[in-house]
């Protein structure tokens, strides 16, 4: 049966790619390859999303952006830190979600990125 198994990638317009790399890799340790993205290993954890918003959502502020990047990481306080180190802070925390541990902070580009440390078991 032909079928959509996930989400492929991510793709954004930047207006100087190679600061948002650059900030990328210091801030999340994104390792670049020589063509310029990231390919993630399956994380073996958690979900990939799809999901559309309301025109009107808040929920992507304050990024003026249509949309928001929601990348799992493995240790949320040890991600914070790390971008922490680097001058940047997070926008928001919530840590009593059942679908496990969110922050947000906002790249140089002005996109909300969404830091998500899966639940150890799904609901």
């Amino acid at each position: 049966m032909a079928q959509v198994l996930g989400i492929g990638g991510v793709f954004f317009k930047a207006a100087d790619k190679t600061a948002v790399k650059d900030w990328y890799r210091r801030v999340l340790g994104f390792e670049i390859t020589d063509w310029g993205g990231v390919v993630f290993p399956n994380a073996g954890i958690g979900q990939q999303v799809w999901s559309p918003f309301d025109a009107d959502t808040k929920h992507f502020e304050p990024s003026t952006a249509p949309y928001m990047i929601n990348l799992m990481v493995d240790d949320l306080d040890g991600v914070l830190a790390k971008a922490a180190a680097e001058g940047v802070e997070p926008t928001g925390r919530q840590d009593d979600e059942a679908f496990g541990k969110f922050a947000w902070i906002m790249d140089p580009n002005g996109i909300k990125v969404e830091l998500w440390e899966p639940a150890a078991e799904a609901p």
